[in-house]
């Protein structure tokens, strides 16, 4: 009993001390080094800088925006920061239906669906077929896998030029030399080596644990592929489709080499339009009708912008 007294005299001791170190530390306030300032010299530099590169970048635009809302008798005045002073959408109608590119006055728009016609399959094709080999080459090792990883590799860094004859030669065998098929084949091919090393490189980052549970529960290759990688490959698809999307329409060599004018896609039919020689130089439609050619990739780019930078980091460091 004399014990049982003593033990609770020192619990009795000790709570009265525990209660006054917690109040001593309620009293000396937070800890940790002291907020900054929002006006901080180190933030005026750093917002200073990213404002003026924002700036340096948007003139470009502002000034194409500009140019193609005016007339031509208002451009001649010679002021392209100015804003318009009648503001008219000519410029765009002409750019999009009726600008001539020699004998032919159509404008973009054929140029337009025939890009369409070949971004899509284009894209939909080497991310599928990409996807499935970065997988392959993470999940399920097999004889040569590091041999042909490195040739993927190395197909990255061929230049386009030197590959343009080759190129012609099988195509011109298969028969689809300046078809819309024969230039579907080559974005497809030449887009296959950087999205198998993005896929692979971001398999390779998911648990672990996951492949080996399915494989234990007797999941096969196409079981794994669909019911678990897929689903928790967003980011990184998305990566993907704005690559292949932005860097398949942009293409202006690829277009002009393996296709005929009736097959030429929006970018070729863009320098047409601007390097025509007939008649008075457009300068409102010359403008109108770079921005039309920009609008989808930049409208791609924007609307899945955050989940591309998730995608990024995940499949471009990890691996």
């Amino acid at each position: 009993m004399p014990e049982i007294v003593a033990f609770n005299t020192i619990d009795a001791g000790i709570e009265p001390e525990a209660e006054k170190v917690q109040a001593r530390a309620t009293q000396a306030g937070p800890r940790g080094k002291k907020p900054r300032r929002a006006l901080s010299g180190r933030n005026i530099m750093i917002y200073g800088t990213l404002i003026v590169v924002a700036l340096y970048y948007l003139l470009p635009l502002y000034v194409m925006v500009m140019t193609s809302l005016k007339g031509m008798p208002e451009i001649r005045l010679g002021n392209i920061f100015a804003p318009p002073l009648e503001i008219t959408f000519e410029p765009w109608v002409k750019a999009w239906s009726s600008a001539c590119t020699g004998l032919n006055c159509d404008g973009l728009s054929r140029g337009f669906w025939n890009s369409v016609r070949i971004t899509v399959p284009s894209t939909i094709v080497s991310i599928a077929i990409a996807s499935i080999n970065g997988y392959a080459l993470a999940n399920w090792r097999f004889k040569g896998a590091d041999l042909f990883f490195t040739i993927l590799i190395v197909g990255a860094f061929i230049p386009y030029q030197v590959m343009i004859y080759p190129i012609v030669i099988v195509l011109r065998e298969l028969g689809v030399y300046g078809s819309l098929t024969g230039l579907i084949i080559v974005h497809t091919i030449f887009g296959m080596p950087i999205l198998t090393l993005l896929f692979r490189n971001y398999f390779a980052g998911l648990p672990e644990e996951l492949f080996k549970a399915a494989r234990v529960d007797g999941a096969g290759f196409w079981t794994i592929y669909f019911r678990i990688m897929l689903p928790m490959s967003m980011p990184i698809f998305v990566v993907a489709m704005i690559l292949q999307v932005t860097g398949i329409w942009n293409d202006f060599l690829f277009g002009v080499v393996f296709t005929r004018p009736e097959y030429y896609p929006m970018t070729v039919q863009l320098n047409n339009i601007v390097n025509s020689v007939q008649g008075v130089k457009e300068y409102n439609v010359n403008m109108a009708a770079t921005i039309l050619t920009g609008a989808v990739p930049l409208f791609v780019y924007f609307v899945s912008g955050r989940l591309f930078v998730r995608g990024i980091a995940a499949g471009a460091v990890k691996g």
